[in-house]
């Protein structure tokens, strides 16, 4: 494993806590991400990886499951990497609350110990939002908190009571700069590509507006199914998952007004201020869907009337976006897999004018995978006649000179290494979020079922009409 990090100013010696060490987002993303940063010579020359959960674990055991976790959701360790990394991780068991730091106190203490130093404490909390708050008490209540780092998983919150509940609890025990609210939306090469393909690129820029842009989709459909995390899903559902986290960040990463400098107050504070412009959701432009099944997965209350589907139509009221529909949808069990952003441009005025084929000019992110841009344009199809079609120019990220594209959980966690919040989430943004979601949450629409491997509700259609989804058209 190559080092390049502390030389060259980078962090110092660090104890990373992983709260929730065994359940499913640590097995799914962070341990393997944590590997990854290891492998790439991004964690600092001295560390200790500290798990923790309620079960009396051993070390070789955790260790044997975080190999486990690689094997399944990432590639088996090269044994001699593995050997010497799996020397740095622990398991600290017994739980942890205001009432009992069960041994996670003992274990952190010799691993500051056998650092030699004061290292930075860094607090990543995988566990499910109901338990933010306690465990937030703990920390203060253990003194872990000073000078500590604490990332907090998605959704900070389930409602804006919640938030504004969990917050107070949040702040009572760290001051902001200590806190790490992540979406991994916003760590994918892709959506950083966003802002920087429209703020270094003059073409882009001048038409990064209603007077060009005739409206926005942001389209998230997933095969996948929940049976691996039916009850977190029965709880939350696709609104709570995926609306009000991601899908709304990355329409604020489309929509926000160019910041001063791409630095991490500044980022944040464009994204900010741009939600506080989004109009509060009205629950007849919304569709919720259910997939037919859904009531049939273990674990899953059999009279549940949880959304599997979300498709939504927001408005931004600004002068830049006033009257351009955003239309975001998400799923799952649904026809295709993608993340795609799509900016389709209004047809320009001049002698072609209604006379462009469909879906002639778009610009289309997709934000899986390393990234790709692909843009749609209207060219003459070579030959004695004017007959117009439309061509693709594609990028992908990954293919440019000198790219080593990172995935979004490890950029995310190296940020935190680093002390770079760029792409977190700030409080007044999440307060606004929960203010556009407050209508739909209160008065939720009736949930449409939908047949899994198709595109969801037929309604979802109908909030789009007279345009069309670009995926499954």
């Amino acid at each position: 494993m190559t080092q390049h990090g502390d030389a060259a100013g980078g962090p110092g010696p660090t104890v990373f806590v992983l709260f929730g060490a065994t359940g499913d987002l640590a097995k799914r993303m962070v341990l393997p991400a944590f590997y990854r940063l290891a492998r790439e010579g991004l964690l600092p020359e001295q560390w200790r990886l500290v798990g923790n959960g309620r079960g009396d674990v051993a070390h070789e055991d955790f260790r044997a499951h975080f190999h486990d976790a690689l094997t399944e959701f990432d590639t088996a360790p090269d044994p001699k990497e593995w050997d010497a990394f799996a020397q740095q991780v622990f398991f600290a068991g017994g739980g942890f609350s205001t009432d009992s730091p069960g041994s996670l106190l003992d274990v952190i203490g010799k691993a500051r110990k056998s650092l030699g130093t004061d290292p930075q404490l860094i607090h990543y909390l995988a566990v499910p939002p109901v338990a933010f708050a306690d465990l937030t008490k703990a920390l203060g209540q253990h003194g872990l908190a000073q000078g500590a780092r604490v990332v907090y998983e998605k959704p900070f919150g389930t409602s804006g009571d919640d938030f504004r509940e969990l917050d107070q609890v949040v702040h009572s025990v760290l001051d902001e700069q200590q806190v790490y609210r992540i979406d991994h939306f916003l760590g994918k090469e892709a959506t950083q590509d966003l802002h920087l393909l429209r703020f270094a690129n003059g073409t882009f820029a001048s038409s990064w507006n209603r007077e060009h842009v005739e409206s926005v989709q942001i389209d998230v459909p997933e095969t996948l199914d929940i049976s691996d995390r039916a009850q977190f899903y029965d709880a939350t559902g696709a609104v709570l998952d995926m609306l009000v986290t991601h899908l709304f960040q990355v329409a604020a990463e489309v929509a926000m007004e160019p910041p001063a400098s791409l630095g991490a107050q500044d980022l944040q504070a464009a994204r900010e201020t741009v939600i506080s412009s989004f109009r509060p959701l009205d629950p007849a432009e919304v569709v919720l869907g259910q997939f037919d099944g859904y009531r049939n997965v273990p674990g899953i209350d059999p009279h549940s009337t949880r959304d599997t589907f979300v498709a939504a139509r927001l408005w931004i009221d600004n002068d830049r976006w006033r009257g351009v529909p955003f239309y975001l949808r998400t799923g799952k069990r649904l026809a295709a897999s993608a993340q795609r952003v799509s900016l389709i441009q209004r047809d320009p005025p001049g002698p072609l004018s209604g006379q462009l084929p469909r879906d002639a000019n778009v610009l289309c992110f997709s934000l899986a995978g390393d990234g790709e841009i692909d843009l749609s344009l209207v060219a003459k199809k070579p030959g004695p006649g004017l007959d117009l079609d439309v061509a693709h120019a594609n990028i992908p990220l990954a293919g440019l000179p000198g790219a080593d594209p990172l995935p979004p959980y490890v950029r995310l966690i190296h940020d935190v290494l680093i002390g770079d919040r760029s792409l977190f989430t700030r409080p007044d943004g999440l307060a606004a979020v929960w203010d556009v979601a407050g209508p739909l949450l209160s008065n939720r629409p009736p949930v449409r079922p939908y047949a899994p491997g198709s595109w969801g509700p037929a309604e979802a259609r109908d909030l789009i009409a007279p345009g069309h989804w670009l995926l499954g058209q």
